[in-house]
């Protein structure tokens, strides 16, 4: 691993932090490096401002000169009523190097915030790390290219494929530690969604229960077209109702979902095509209970073949989590105002 990528290794960490608060900003991470020294870090700040270059170069002062700003995605180009444009501010802090992992989809910017910052003899160097970039920012990528949110969906699983014992009993499925795990990903979303089933079934509360995160419980909503409205004493009381997925893509404040619905839920929304990412919590039991899936209407089994791919495995006590991401689920390219046509990924940086 090269220095760069090490630095940018540091930026992806920071950027981390901001995740599930920066809607519909991505959350970006920014380091500036002097003499192989960090003299200034940042991230985008709840509700997307300040960006992360704007944080780390305050931090920076005087010391942002002749430095390397390592960031995680492109600078933006375009000026906001909330902030400058951080291709501006790179300039203004007279840095030697800008190093970033991906360009910026969003058509403001789209490319030209790295061709600002060269026209202004700051080298740049781009694509490192940008795999690792794109999954943290998966939420703000999918809109962009979809115009929907980015869904994850989250199920806890006997070895057999089974969510809950015959008679719909499911506390507890999985450990404690496998539990801790799944309120951080709440901690990471935007939106936590259920269906009906589980509202009835488990009156789940949907909050983050981690000490020191428990402010980073994300909105709450219930998917269902036979509710009319949230039951009264329901825990979630205050949770929206959506009654179908158009609900849910309109709300542009909503980059990343975390679906822990039932096999209801979870079957539908495979069927539709609509899951990004597959969370799959097993716990070393077998149940012989009702299972995860129901059907999904495929005609053969080649249909199933190559559409998700194994990211990530951890094991968590007994228990263990996989995580897959949809084979065929990839970020929109850079694109200006006014393209009568997007262009190919690979043509990138």
């Amino acid at each position: 691993m090269t220095d760069d990528d090490r630095w940018l290794g540091t930026a992806l960490a920071l950027a981390a932090r901001g995740v599930g608060r920066t809607s519909p900003n991505p959350s970006v991470g920014c380091v500036i490096v002097r003499d192989g020294r960090v003299v200034g870090r940042g991230w985008t700040q709840p509700g997307g401002r300040p960006h992360a270059e704007a944080v780390a170069l305050a931090a920076a002062g005087q010391a942002a000169r002749g430095a390397t700003a390592y960031v995680t995605l492109e600078p933006c180009a375009h000026v906001s009523p909330r902030g400058p444009a951080c291709a501006d501010l790179l300039i203004a802090s007279r840095v030697a190097r800008v190093v970033a992992c991906g360009a910026d989809p969003d058509p403001r910017t789209a490319c030209q915030g790295f061709a600002r910052v060269r026209a202004a003899g700051i080298d740049v160097a781009i694509g490192g790390r940008r795999a690792e970039a794109e999954r943290l920012a998966a939420g703000f990528f999918t809109r962009l290219a979809h115009g929907r949110p980015h869904v994850t969906l989250k199920l806890a699983l006997s070895l057999d494929g089974s969510l809950a014992l015959a008679d719909g009993s499911s506390r507890w499925l999985t450990g404690e530690r496998a539990r801790a795990h799944a309120h951080l990903e709440r901690a990471r979303a935007d939106m936590i969604v259920v269906g009906a089933g589980t509202l009835a079934a488990d009156d789940p509360a949907l909050d983050v229960r981690i000490d020191g995160l428990e402010h980073r419980a994300p909105r709450r909503a219930v998917l269902s077209r036979s509710l009319a409205a949230i039951p009264t004493g329901a825990r979630v009381g205050d949770a929206l109702l959506l009654r179908d997925l158009a609900d849910l893509d309109a709300d542009l404040s909503v980059s990343t979902v975390l679906v822990e619905g039932g096999a209801g839920v979870a079957t539908g929304l495979l069927a539709a095509d609509r899951v990004d990412r597959l969370l799959l919590y097993r716990a070393p039991i077998v149940v012989g209970g009702r299972r995860a899936i129901g059907g999904l209407g495929l005609a053969d089994l080649a249909a199933a073949h190559g559409r998700w791919r194994l990211d990530d495995a951890i094991d968590l006590g007994p228990d263990r989590v996989e995580e897959y991401t949809r084979t065929d689920r990839v970020p929109p390219p850079p694109r200006r105002s006014g393209d009568a046509a997007p262009v190919r990924a690979e043509t990138w940086a």
